[in-house]
């Protein structure tokens, strides 16, 4: 498998290559650039610790390194990614494990029109139904292996047509006894560039239509389900208590938005539907998807404010319907509407988007900046941003006597009616305060409401977490900074109390040593395996790490060393779990 796509790789590259230089190597603006990057991760001198539950370490040295290259002129790329993860950091699932190219392409664009052959990431919209990315944190890279064209051929008319095979780890195709392929594409109209009155008045309204399609290549992925009853979807076996389901082949994705902005105010409007989708996911039923989203912003100097609502219904999209990954295949994103906390113990909690059976998600934001030589501004001046986000459940019900299982269309929903479980919930204050030209404050308190039965699958039903954060930067000259964090996260409901310290010395423009101690009274006790003991005794823990940082050029080299507690890094309501940790990391960047 490899060698095949070295070789497809450069092929592909070469024959390009060899025209580009025949044809335009004396003009300048065509010189053909190499480009490249390399990021490894590395964790070792690993030691097991049975107080924060490390368990037993497989692997005594593990790295996830990437190496990129990048060929490009004015008319032509080409790249490559080499993924090394033989021995992957710990938290990954076992198929991520491996190593090789899994991501090639090669580009042409001319005028008005743009393909692309090979491995690409795309986005329609705001990725209701098409989001190919790629997030290393996560271990995210749902790529599309296929071809991409993308033509302006008229002034505000922008079109995108695409299909191809979604990477699942190492495989593209033939996964079990299907190769689905994705297919898409997606229409934008400016329209302010049609209308001169619009544009003079600084008005900009645009629309987009996009449709994806999932098909099947092969009916392998049908069920055999056990049950008493059979519906219009179910088909007979020659095993009388056995029956199969018919699944389809093609499953299909539309998503309409309209985006306006006059002067200082922005509004979203944007509907995606999808068809019937049984997998294991939503219990093998026939129910048919849908996501509304609204968003509402106005931004002007030193003030901005943001509303935004989301309602989804079983609207989890995946290229395969059983993928043995948690996060892998997924064709679609929904936005998580939570504030993205920065600091540690802010995002002890962290909120997954619930794709199925659904959710209502509301955020608001304002932000507001005291004017200087004012009672609240100060010398300096004084910002002050405000936050809430709401998550809860949709409403679900059924007939008396329906079945709302497998083979069946699921149980019904009120589309404006929401459901009686708070998902979570974040209400949070911060204020930054600039005291001197040497010394500048942040202070966050948040409030926040965590179901972890439904975001983690088991645990508390409702966490409540209060959250207190204070943070200074004082500058010394112009080549040392300090910076200093104290964090305090009080619940009654699950480990109590926590702290969090944290000292920061920059010298530039190079080095930055940074120390810091996690703390927590009630960490409950582990076996030699990692797993928490049935006796239910808690011990006391400091997780304590040192790490010095070194950046010259492109170069970043970062190493730390102590200990990591358990828990789970999330991006953009995409999370992945983490276990506890204790060891040497290292981490190393370069970018020519």
């Amino acid at each position: 498998m490899h060698l095949k796509t070295l070789i497809c790789l450069f092929t592909l590259i070469a024959l390009p290559l060899s025209t580009l230089h025949a044809q335009e190597a004396n003009e300048e603006k065509d010189r053909l650039t190499l480009h490249g990057s390399l990021q490894t991760d590395i964790l070792t001198l690993v030691s097991e610790d049975k107080k924060i539950g490390t368990g037993k370490y497989n692997d005594k040295f593990m790295t996830n390194t990437y190496a990129e290259l990048q060929l490009q002129s004015r008319h032509f790329q080409a790249g490559a990614r080499l993924e090394y993860l033989e021995h992957p950091l710990l938290g990954y699932e076992p198929e991520f494990k491996g190593w090789g190219v899994p991501y090639f392409y090669v580009k042409g664009n001319y005028k008005w029109a743009d393909l692309t052959l090979g491995d690409y990431y795309e986005q329609f919209g705001s990725g209701l139904v098409l989001r190919a990315y790629e997030d290393r944190s996560l271990g995210i890279d749902n790529s599309l292996r296929g071809a991409r064209l993308a033509l302006k051929p008229f002034k505000g008319v922008s079109l995108k047509l695409l299909g191809g095979q979604q990477r699942y780890y190492w495989h593209h195709r033939n996964l079990g006894n299907s190769s689905p392929w994705t297919w898409g594409g997606d229409l934008e109209l400016n329209i302010d560039q049609w209308a001169k009155r619009m544009d003079e008045t600084n008005t900009r309204l645009t629309l987009g239509f996009s449709a994806v399609s999932n098909h099947y290549t092969a009916q392998g992925n049908d069920v055999l389900l056990t049950s008493a009853d059979i519906s219009d979807a179910w088909i007979g076996t020659s095993d009388p208590t056995l029956y199969r389901l018919k699944l389809p082949r093609n499953v299909a994705a539309f998503d309409a938005r309209a985006n306006l902005q006059k002067g200082a105010y922005s509004f979203l409007a944007e509907y995606a539907w999808k068809s019937q989708d049984p997998s294991a996911l939503n219990g093998y039923i026939y129910n048919r998807g849908q996501t509304l989203l609204l968003s509402g912003s106005y931004s002007k100097r030193g003030m901005s404010l943001l509303l935004q609502a989301k309602r989804s219904e079983d609207m989890a999209f995946r290229s395969r319907r059983d993928p043995k990954s948690v996060t892998a295949c997924y064709i679609n994103y929904l936005p998580p509407f939570t504030m993205q906390h920065t600091y540690d113990l802010a995002n002890h909690y962290p909120y997954a988007t619930q794709m199925v059976p659904g959710e209502w998600a509301f955020q608001a934001e304002a932000s507001y900046t005291f004017k200087r030589h004012t009672p609240l501004g100060g010398r300096y001046g004084t910002q002050v941003k405000l936050n809430f986000s709401h998550v809860r459940g949709i409403d679900q019900c059924s007939a008396l006597g329906e079945r709302i299982g497998e083979g069946s269309n699921g149980p019904h929903s009120h589309f404006f009616k929401m459901g009686d479980d708070v998902y979570y919930q974040d209400v949070n204050v911060q204020v930054e305060k600039k005291l001197s030209p040497k010394l500048k404050l942040n202070f966050l308190y948040s409030a926040q409401r965590y179901n972890q039965q439904v975001v983690e699958g088991h645990g508390e039903k409702l966490i409540k977490a209060h959250i207190l954060v204070a943070e200074g930067k004082y500058q010394f000259n112009r080549r040392l900074t300090l910076r200093g964090e104290a964090q305090y996260l009080h619940s009654r409901q699950d480990q109590k109390d926590w702290w969090f310290g944290l000292l920061e010395l920059s010298v530039l423009p190079d080095l930055m040593f940074t120390v810091s101690d996690e703390y927590n009274a009630h960490v409950p006790m582990h076996d030699e395996y990692g797993s928490e003991t049935a006796d239910g005794r808690t011990n006391r823990v400091h997780y304590f790490t040192l790490s010095a940082t070194y950046s010259h050029h492109a170069h970043r080299l970062q190493l730390s060393y102590g200990k990591t507690d358990a828990g789970y890094n999330c991006s953009g309501g995409v999370c992945r779990y983490v276990p506890a940790s204790k060891g040497l990391t290292a981490s190393y960047s370069f970018n020519f």
